[in-house]
């Protein structure tokens, strides 16, 4: 009996990623740029909309977008100007965005990602820079706009530079999603343009997802999820929404073109409103801005000030210090892990693998039970190192160096203070160790005859009895070898 082949279905995303830019004032006006604080307090007449304002472009903001766009391997656009991108929504004052069209400063780019993958070169379709909106607040209900009591409107954000990226349909999977925004993410916070917080909505990511039938030209319906607050939101409701488009393709309930919102909680998505065509957004030129040109001499100043990138300094840690490709990976997620990690192992004399493998193992652990980053913790990267060199040496043991770890997280205090105070200095004295030996041996004769016959499995047991009557102070690699001496044959 034959069996028909099974169905195989492709699957098509495309990432827009908003990056709120790291400036002291907005894109248009001199208004503070900050997170939270009182409603409305950040306000003016330019980011309030206001007749008769004018703004005028953030020259930093210009030149953070021209850095993201040569990160990315874009061109950056010898002649860019600013449009009106109109729509009506309560938080935008002014009923238009204003935003670039069909001028980005950049295009063309490339970004390549690894994972449990084959690598893939993901296009960047352009980057471009636009002002932010405000922020509403669905009181009542889910918190959401369909079933709240009304909604208040805080401006406070309205008007922060933001820049867009957005990629071509390259990507195939949800790993890959996940793995192209932890990326984007990590060259962005080295670039120093963004505190790329994600949680504070500093870096925001909705996705363009389609399905279709392997060998179909045409792309599927294409669904944009919104909601996605973490890049493991990122992941879950793309696999969410990639599961519900099969089926409903399998079954012939074709999806629609829309916008839904993932819930964090369900781990699911649903449905918030047809979703738009560029067209619908009627944009023209903004009359009150002048376009502008970079000059190639400007681009290239900005260039050379660029710090070293996330795909250049995974290569130099494997180059300079020999670490594992999976641990340089978690050491270069940020800027500020990567330079305490290289702090540490310039002052640890030893591999470096060492402190990478008490950083990743045990530091991070720690920081993650407290709920802080690496950077604020109460330990220093001097301090590691001490703590490695005391095991290197001898004086404590590995198990005893766990617990050193813990007390210098919470006090702060060098790793050889906290042996000294706890009592946990290991014992590598020969000549104190081998008299304890002794007595180990000639009150378990039976173990210590199965050791003379050559059976040094037994060794274990005797070395356990050592470490009892030290409790736990000696140094056992020391007591393994005068319990081998003591008992040759």
């Amino acid at each position: 009996m034959s069996t028909a082949p099974s169905r195989v279905i492709e699957t098509t995303i495309g990432l827009e990623i908003h990056v709120e830019l790291a400036t002291s004032s907005k894109m248009f006006c001199g208004c503070e740029v900050a997170f939270a604080g009182e409603p409305n307090t950040r306000t003016c007449p330019v980011c309030l909309g206001l007749p008769g304002s004018l703004p005028v472009v953030n020259e930093r903001a210009l030149e953070h977008t021209i850095r993201i766009a040569r990160a990315l391997n874009c061109d950056v656009a010898s002649h860019s100007f600013f449009a009106r991108k109109n729509y009506f929504y309560p938080d935008m004052p002014k009923n238009y965005q204003i935003s670039q069209y069909e001028r980005p400063l950049g295009a063309g780019g490339v970004l390549e990602i690894t994972g449990d993958f084959p690598t893939r070169r993901v296009g960047i379709t352009r980057v471009h820079l636009e002002e932010d909106t405000g922020g509403s607040l669905h009181v009542g209900g889910s918190g959401r706009i369909a079933d709240s009591e009304y909604s208040l409107e805080d401006f406070n954000r309205a008007g922060t530079p933001l820049v867009e990226i957005v990629t071509e349909p390259d990507i195939k999977s949800a790993d890959e999603a996940r793995a192209f925004v932890t990326e984007l993410r990590a060259i962005v916070e080295a670039l120093g343009v963004s505190d790329v917080r994600m949680e504070e909505g500093s870096l925001r990511v909705d996705a363009n997802i389609s399905v279709r039938n392997a060998g179909e030209t045409e792309h599927g319906a294409k669904v944009e999820v919104k909601n996605m607050n973490s890049i493991r939101s990122v992941g879950r409701a793309l696999e969410y929404e990639e599961g519900r488009q099969r089926a409903a393709l399998i079954s012939g309930d074709m999806p629609v073109q829309e916008t839904r919102h993932f819930d964090e909680k369900a781990g699911t998505t649903s449905p918030m409103r047809t979703k738009e065509y560029a067209f619908d957004y009627r944009y023209f030129p903004d009359p009150d801005l002048v376009p502008f040109e970079p000059s190639d001499t400007w681009i290239a100043s900005i260039e050379r000030a660029m710090p070293e990138l996330p795909v250049h300094k995974r290569s130099r840690l494997a180059e300079q210090y020999g670490l594992r490709p999976a641990d340089i990976g978690i050491l270069t997620t940020s800027t500020a892990i990567a330079e305490w990690f290289e702090e540490a192992a310039s002052a640890y004399d030893g591999p470096a693998q060492k402190v990478a493998n008490w950083i990743i193992a045990d530091l991070f652990g720690l920081c993650n039970e407290a709920g802080i980053p690496l950077t604020e913790c109460k330990i220093s990267p001097r301090q590691l190192a001490g703590l490695v060199r005391l095991v290197d040496s001898g004086s404590i043991s590995g198990k005893q160096a766990k617990q050193v770890l813990g007390g210098m997280f919470a006090t702060g205090d060098d790793a050889a203070l906290i042996a000294e105070k706890e009592g946990l200095e290991q014992l590598s004295d020969a000549g104190e160790l081998s008299s304890v030996v002794d007595e180990v041996i000639a009150e378990n004769p039976d173990a210590a005859d199965k050791v003379r016959a050559g059976q040094m499995n037994t060794v274990g047991f005797l070395v356990g009895r050592v470490m009892r009557k030290t409790k736990g102070q000696a140094n056992p690699k020391l007591v393994t070898d005068l319990l081998t001496q003591k008992l040759a044959p």
